[in-house]
């Protein structure tokens, strides 16, 4: 959601424009006979409910109205300022990670204006580290090596690059990883590779893993949770690729499950017997599980049926069943 900001009847015309091409709410005070500009910018960064700002108004105006709500690039919504006559459209703020730098993009488009970006990576025509954890919802390890790292790129020193996926090609300004790099940006679902230590990495985390959980009626929370992040630590997986968990729906108000999925914060989906029962056959059957709840394996079938290639078979770990699934 964006939300669109109008302090002049010029701007209105702009923001009546731009209306049609976003999921938006408008706020002007030609529009609104109760618009207060403070309050509706108080409104909008406290509500977390807008991914975006448009202003139309002088940047000064805009810079004022967000100083009080600015806390960091990792939580601050993306600002854009665009003149009342529609000639500029300027990223204020959160240019990478907020996205301001191609809503400002598609606003200057949408209104043949002049796109004016100063990021320094962008200038260069270089990708910044963070541009490519944006691009593909990779999360970052280190924020201030991610700075010192895009600092490197404009000094042109040289940064390896490692996609253990083969997902995207090597970005403008990185070389293919080899031994001898002693920078290297590293995309992984691991803790920690061998042949890099040593050396200065920044890690970008793929949440491309799936679990599969199973567990005795009221197990204990911290049970739970300690035995998955003791399974994960000890298969060098990093907790913070975990996309989702899987059970059966009987399970669906597990309190040490939803604990577990707090913790990670990740997706929690549960499935049926109807939808096990045709794959089960393939796994591993518990005889007393079948005649308990319907179907002989619970774990091993939730992660295939959330898209996982199973990485790690059924563990039992003291009540608690887990089997460790990668989406390739």
């Amino acid at each position: 959601m964006i939300a669109i900001i109008s302090v002049t009847k010029q701007g209105d015309r702009i923001l009546l424009k731009l209306k049609e091409y976003f999921t938006c709410e408008i706020f002007s005070k030609y529009i609104d006979e109760n618009f207060n500009f403070s309050n509706c910018v108080k409104h909008i960064f406290e509500s977390k409910k807008y991914d975006g700002i448009i202003f139309i108004s002088s940047t000064g105006i805009a810079v004022r109205a967000i100083a009080p709500y600015i806390k960091s690039k990792t939580n601050d919504p993306a600002v854009v300022v665009v003149d009342c006559y529609g000639k500029f459209s300027i990223s204020l703020l959160s240019g990478h990670l907020g996205g301001g730098n191609l809503l400002s993009s598609k606003v200057s488009k949408i209104l043949s204006a002049i796109n004016v970006v100063t990021t320094a990576t962008d200038i260069k025509n270089v990708v910044a580290p963070d541009i490519i954890a944006k691009e593909n919802n990779f999360i970052i390890d280190d924020l201030k090596i991610a700075k010192n790292f895009a600092v490197k790129l404009l000094d042109e020193e040289v940064i390896g690059f490692l996609d253990e996926f083969k997902c995207i090609n090597t970005p403008k300004g990185y070389n293919e990883f080899n031994d001898n790099l002693k920078n290297v940006l590293w995309i992984t679902n691991k803790i920690q590779r061998h042949d890099l230590k040593g050396k200065n990495v920044l890690k970008l985390i793929k949440r491309n893993i799936v679990l599969g959980v199973g567990c005795k009626k009221d197990t204990d929370e911290k049970h739970l949770i300690s035995k998955v992040l003791e399974c994960l630590r000890e298969n060098n997986i990093d907790k913070r690729s975990v996309l989702a968990i899987g059970s059966i729906d009987i399970k669906k108000d597990e309190k040490a499950i939803l604990s577990l999925k707090d913790t990670l914060n990740c997706d929690f989906k549960v499935f049926t017997k109807e939808d096990i029962l045709p794959i089960e056959s393939q796994f591993e059957i518990s005889r007393f599980v079948k005649k308990t709840i319907g179907v002989g394996n619970v774990c091993e079938p939730s992660v295939r049926l959330l898209g996982g290639e199973i990485i790690l078979k059924k563990q039992k770990l003291d009540g608690v069943t887990l089997c460790i699934g990668e989406i390739k």
